[in-house]
Parts: structure tokens; sequence; C-alpha cells
């Protein structure tokens, strides 16, 4: 970041690009957020009818039928949208394969920007994105919501504090059947990268979060749909000492649901969350105490990262919660597991 952006008195004013589940779900998020105006819209493929974008499944709820404000604009090619001068956020809700060359885009065009995960399909793209953050005039921020979720952001904050002494050991889990809302980009695991890179890096980047980014890897995976990783469990080598692991899957079958969660066993607690559980997903045990319910606010990782972002518009400060190079260790350390699901082996990681 070579220079450093103004803060914003009026409502920032944002356009998505991409119209598919994710985009739909930001655009609802959106509008919880004070201080916010969509001014755009925009989708190669899919268009509004009648002001209406239509609704379309995805895994962790379905994201219904979203109407437009009467003033926001919908344009069919994305770089028409990168150009409106009305815009100051872009909102990339696209393709793997079109997070690096449509953020560059934005970024030279002047334009903030949020970008779905992961930030690219390889290592490479990723960093020459990372390089072109560093002397962007605006900010950019990648969309890695666990960090912001309810239940998860409250772990962190827990292991952080030391509240109920060390982590022994922390397991994790997200896994669902295959992403049939989006077939012909997810099954092109050249393109997509698998569960591995578009499930799984939630947790690789939560590990990393919470526990610093790992020494090593130990995975072991299989490829059932894409022709990528479709199913990965790994072991994170991580300093403390604590046994660190993660599933990611999308080969459930049948009407399998959704499921994300975790169980971290500290000296003194034992925390558990799981999504299937609602309002109720977090719970804590201690010895010689009835289980509790840890409440948590009626919010979502969504809303809060884009959150973050617009009031780091507004006050003219970088967003510090997730930062691009966060996201390169994430694919860094994603690129690590499919080596070591290739290989059969340990496979080291370089400091960042």
């Amino acid at each position: 970041m070579s220079t450093t952006p103004r803060s914003h008195s009026r409502p920032v004013r944002v356009g998505v690009v991409g119209l598919g589940f994710m985009g739909l779900v930001h655009l609802r998020a959106h509008a919880r957020i004070p201080g916010v105006r969509i001014v755009a819209v925009a989708d190669t493929f899919k268009r509004p009818v009648d002001g209406v974008i239509p609704g379309v499944g995805g895994n962790l709820t379905a994201a219904d039928a979203y109407r437009l404000g009467p003033d926001t604009k919908f344009y069919d090619d994305p770089q028409a949208l990168l150009a409106d001068p009305n815009v100051d956020l872009v909102d990339l809700c696209v393709p793997t394969p079109q997070h690096v060359p449509l953020s560059l885009a934005a970024l030279a065009a002047g334009k903030h920007v949020i970008c779905e995960k992961p930030l690219a399909r390889t290592v490479a793209e990723a960093r020459r994105l990372v390089r072109a953050t560093r002397t962007a005039k605006t900010w950019f921020m990648p969309a890695m919501c666990m960090r912001f979720w309810p239940g998860w952001d409250w772990l962190a904050a827990t292991i952080r504090r030391g509240t109920y002494g060390r982590v022994l050991a922390a397991r994790f889990r997200r896994v669902s059947g295959p992403p049939g809302w989006s077939r012909a980009s997810y099954f092109k695991g050249e393109e997509s990268g698998g569960a591995l890179l578009d499930l799984h890096i939630h947790d690789t980047d939560f590990v990393q979060y919470c526990f610093g980014r790992p020494r090593a890897v130990f995975s072991r995976g299989l490829s059932r749909f894409s022709g990528a990783v479709d199913h990965v469990v790994t072991q994170y080598l991580v300093e403390g000492g604590a046994v660190v692991s993660a599933e990611g899957s999308w080969i459930m079958s049948g009407d399998y649901p959704f499921q994300m969660s975790y169980t971290v066993n500290f000296e003194r607690a034992t925390a558990e969350y799981d999504s299937s559980r609602g309002r109720e997903a977090l719970r804590l045990y201690r010895d010689k105490k009835p289980a509790e319910t840890v409440p948590l606010p009626e919010t979502d990782g969504y809303v809060e990262e884009l959150r973050h972002m617009i009031e780091a518009i507004r006050r003219g400060r970088p967003p510090s919660v997730v930062t691009a190079a966060d996201a390169l260790s994430a694919v860094e350390i994603c690129a690590a597991e499919e080596q070591s699901v290739r290989t059969g082996r340990i496979v080291a990681l370089r400091n960042a």
C-alpha cells in the first residue's frame, strides 16, 4: 500500500461482481450494514429479471432471490463496473480463475477490493496478487470469513487470552455433499482446486490464525469428482505442541447436510462447536461444572467480514483481521497439503 486512502464520511458505494450463490449472500450481508449503498452489480451470464436476481442453492443455506434497488446499475461486463466512477469498493464473488485478473484490474482502477477465497489456484498467482496489493493506493482484503464467524472468533480470542490454559488438541471438520449449484466451475479441479482449496482452506487459514503458520503438514486425501483433492484429512505440526488436525470434504452422499465443527481440548476445558445445533452451536465443558451453551451474537461471518472492510474504508485504515499475506500463506499451506496427499510424505513449510 503506497499511500493512505482518505476516510469516508459518506456511504461506501459497493459494486458486486458475480451473482451466483456467494454474490447473493454478500448482497444480503451488505444490506445489514449501515453506511453501505449497492450501486452496481455485474455478471457475464446471469442477469436480473425486472430488477430481481434469481435465487440459488448453496452449502450453508439457499440464497433467496434478491431485489435490487431502483438506482442499482447492472453490467454484463465486469470491466464496465470497474470503470464506474461511482463504485468505491468492488466485492468479487466470482470463480477462482477470475480472482487474480479481476482483483488486479480493480486495484489498477483505484477501487478498494474484497475478494472471495481462495486468493488464487496456485502459489505463483497468489504471490503476484500480493505484490500488487503492496503498491496499490487502495485497500485489498481476502474474504476469509471464519475469522469473523460467531463461535470461531470466540475460540480464537479464548486461545489468545489463555482463558482455560493452553490448547492440548484441536480438531476441525467441514463437510458437505458435492457443490451442485455450480458444477461447471467446481468440478474442474485444475481451476477450482477441489474441496481442498474451496472448502478446507477455511480451516487451514483458521489453524494458522490460532496457532501460527505450521512448520509441516501430513495429509491423506482422495479425488472423486473434480480431479483435484475432494476429501482431505491433515495433521498440522504447530508451535507449542498442540495436536491439531482438520478434515474437509464434499463427497458426502444423498441429503447429508453441510456441517462445520470443532472440538478443542484446553488444559481446563473442552470447547465444542457444531453448526447443526443452530443457535446452540457452541458448548463449553469444564470439570465439576454442568455443560454450558455459550451465547452467540445474531450475525454471521459474511456480515462481519464485510463490516470490517467497510469500517476500514470509512476510517482510512487498512483491514487488520486478515490480510493478503495471510491469504497467500493459506494457499501455500494448502499447496503443501496437496503435495502431501500426492506423495504420502510429510511436507515442511518455509517461514512466511
